[in-house]
């Protein structure tokens, strides 16, 4: 781009700047929830509620359920 184009986007580059955050905090954030580790953590937390009365199978086998989901999928694959 020309220099006559960066002048005429000059007023525009808050919002360009503030664009490109938001990708890379949704990209961090979708980073962060389909990280195998962090599934494996939500599954263990998930499994000692259970033993420990907190929820039942049902609501067990919904939730272990959606994590695996989440495993299968990934990133960028809604």
């Amino acid at each position: 781009m020309g220099l006559l184009g960066e002048l005429l986007l000059l007023p525009a580059a808050p919002l360009r700047g503030t664009a490109w955050v938001l990708r890379q905090v949704v990209a961090e954030a979708e980073r962060q929830y389909y990280d195998p580790a962090a599934v494996q953590r939500e599954l263990s937390r998930l499994n000692r509620m259970l033993e420990a009365g907190e929820i039942d199978e049902e609501e067990f086998d919904r939730r272990e359920d959606e994590l695996l989901d989440r495993l299968e999928k990934g990133p960028g694959q809604t």
